[in-house]
């Protein structure tokens, strides 16, 4: 981690702490997010992983202020350059949107209007939030299509979305939410429909995009490929709660959390010859509208018999530092996490032994 263990030390860029979020529907209260906080400097980039429905998006768009409050209860802090983002009027939430803050979705095709072109919709971006001509701001949307990849961006800023590839609407998106120079850039599983040549090609893109603006990126995903390449801090949601948090290093060197390591034992590495098959996490992810009242992952991990009683089913463990360097939310004493990963690292690599987990 950028600062010690604490995870909203002044001076960070965006703060977020104990964000709690709920819905009503009909079949009773959906808690989505409960209780994480997190920070992200300036020029750095922190990847939030997990898998569906851990509230990773969630996550982001209440920060971006993009829920209907008469069905969300949003509580917490999002300190954004010392304004909490939650006790702003939405007006004053609407013109951050956009200009200093700024996503990039999951889906350009469906986020993208199909009946404006692409200079209309990039134009009116630009417009809303500086004022400049309608010249002006083509001009400005052209060169900004020409600095994300666009080939002749004079002619493709007249097409409509479902004229172009995959690729290129997304590099639309980028340049959507780059155009007026955010400090903050959200970016919601952005390689997640592309193919590995356009995802290296995007993550390049916004890895130099971040060098020239000095942009603090929040990188929303599942994929821990992209998290190894991208990322400078790692917070691992699961049950709308952080369950570790630490630099890329520990957190794929020394991972301490139980889903930490079956996140890393499920995903099949090209590098090393595997001896056995990968190893799935048992069962499924928790239902928002019940979670477990004692540990969220408790019903799936495989250590919780090593843990006296029957704590993980009855109380919630704390988000607390470890020896190694990173937060770890679990009731497994540290030495004998350190003990699992450090097998369970050395099956991963292929090593019978398992001593060489780095």
């Amino acid at each position: 981690m950028t600062q010690g263990n604490d995870l909203t030390s002044s001076g960070r860029f965006l703060e977020v702490d104990d964000l709690h979020v709920s819905f009503s529907t009909e079949d009773g209260i959906v808690q989505a997010v409960d209780g994480i906080t997190f920070g992200v400097e300036r020029g750095k980039t922190l990847a939030i992983v997990g898998e569906s429905g851990s509230g990773k998006s969630v996550t982001s768009l209440a920060i971006m202020g993009l829920f209907d409050k008469r069905r969300t209860t949003v509580s917490g802090r999002v300190m954004f350059e010392g304004d909490d983002l939650l006790k702003l009027d939405a007006d004053d939430v609407r013109k951050l949107r956009g200009s200093r803050m700024a996503m990039i979705y999951q889906d350009p095709l469906s986020s993208l209007h199909p009946f404006y072109t692409i200079a209309k919709q990039l134009v009116e971006a630009v417009r809303v939030h500086q004022k400049v001509s309608k010249a002006e701001a083509r001009d400005q949307c052209i060169a900004m299509l020409h600095k994300v990849g666009i080939p002749s961006p004079e002619k493709r800023i007249d097409s409509y979305p479902h004229e172009l590839s995959g690729g290129m609407r997304q590099r639309v998106m980028i340049a959507m939410a780059l155009i007026n120079s955010p400090d903050l850039l959200i970016a919601d599983e952005p390689t997640t429909a592309l193919d590995v040549t356009v995802q290296a090609q995007i993550l390049d893109l916004l890895r130099s995009l971040q060098q020239e603006f000095n942009t603090a990126i929040i990188m929303i995903t599942h994929d821990l490929g992209v998290v190894a390449d991208v990322a400078d801090d790692v917070a691992v949601m699961y049950g709308g709660r952080v369950v570790e948090y630490g630099d890329v290093n520990s957190i794929f060197r020394r991972p301490e959390m139980p889903y930490t390591l079956g996140l890393l034992a499920s995903v099949p590495r090209m590098d090393r010859v595997r001896t056995s098959r990968l190893d799935p996490i048992p069962g499924a992810p928790p239902s928002a509208l019940k979670l477990p009242k004692g540990c969220v992952f408790a019903p799936r991990c495989s250590y919780k018999s090593q843990v006296p009683g029957d704590v993980c089913a009855t109380d919630r463990p704390e988000l607390l530092p470890a020896p190694s360097g990173q937060l770890v939310r679990c009731h497994l004493p540290g030495p004998t996490r350190v003990e699992i990963s450090r097998v369970k690292l050395g099956e991963l690599a292929g090593d019978s032994t398992a001593g060489g987990a780095a």
